[in-house]
């Protein structure tokens, strides 16, 4: 039997991810790392290789120095932090970090991103019924992605990683980013929606007590998101949209 979906028309707020949930950029960022950590293991002689696995395991979801330091620790390599100024060629984690940025930067304004249709489909209708609705991103290219994406003007508020390194709040799973999200949307977490793709940003909506968690799964897995904290799973957003075709995607 098809998992029940929560009515989000009737939720205080939804706050979404962005990577992986509302735009295809993860596949952006996953190419990015890659490139990146390839080169850093290869000259480093780190083993066992980088692995698609690796990025949903110790990166995807967390804020971009705390994904260097986790992926680095499951290979018990420790590097100096070293300074967010660093410039990319430092052997550092922020180096390595400013590396990846500077790979997906530039993917991005070369290429562009457009929005899942589904997710757009579900942030129009959402917008248009008056839900307020937010960003909460590990990101510190959410609002550039955004804007590239045509929907920012759609969210009253973006708790992206500029706004966590300027508040201090911790990286995803703990609950900081997405409490600050409901917070600065002026909604009751009790009473909203968070939607993620990732296990640390699905575990980081739960435990700021979200009602509903859903999990979009892209590649992180039905179950592992669900023992992350997703209340319940799907494969595309298209499925909340009220008069959606009968041929939406299943829950998974």
């Amino acid at each position: 039997m098809p998992e029940a979906l929560p009515d989000l028309f009737h939720a205080d707020g939804v706050l979404f991810d962005l990577d992986g949930v509302l735009t295809p950029t993860a596949e952006v960022h996953m190419r990015a790392w890659k490139v990146v950590f390839d080169d850093v293991f290869a000259r480093w002689g780190i083993t066992p290789p980088y692995t698609d696995a690796d990025y949903y395991d110790y990166v995807d979801g967390k804020k971009r120095y705390d994904g260097v330091a986790s992926l680095l620790r499951s290979r018990n390599v420790e590097v100096p932090w070293g300074d967010v100024d660093d410039d990319p060629s430092a052997e550092t984690i922020c180096g390595i970090g400013n590396r990846k940025n500077a790979a997906f930067a530039e993917s991005l304004r070369g290429q562009g991103i457009a929005p899942f249709p589904g997710s757009l489909a579900l942030v129009e209708a959402l917008h248009a019924a008056g839900i307020p609705l937010g960003v909460v991103s590990s990101s510190k290219n959410a609002e550039e992605v955004l804007a590239a994406a045509g929907i920012r003007s759609f969210f009253r508020v973006v708790v992206d990683g500029v706004v966590a390194e300027r508040d201090g709040l911790a990286s995803k799973p703990a609950a900081d980013m997405f409490a600050a999200g409901a917070t600065a949307l002026g909604v009751d977490p009790a009473r909203s929606v968070a939607v993620e793709d990732a296990t640390s940003g699905a575990a980081s909506a739960a435990a700021a007590g979200y009602a509903s968690v859903i999990g979009v799964d892209r590649g992180a897995g039905a179950d592992a998101l669900r023992a992350a904290g997703a209340t319940v799973v799907v494969d595309d957003l298209a499925v909340f949209v009220p008069d959606s075709h009968t041929d939406t995607p299943e829950t998974a």
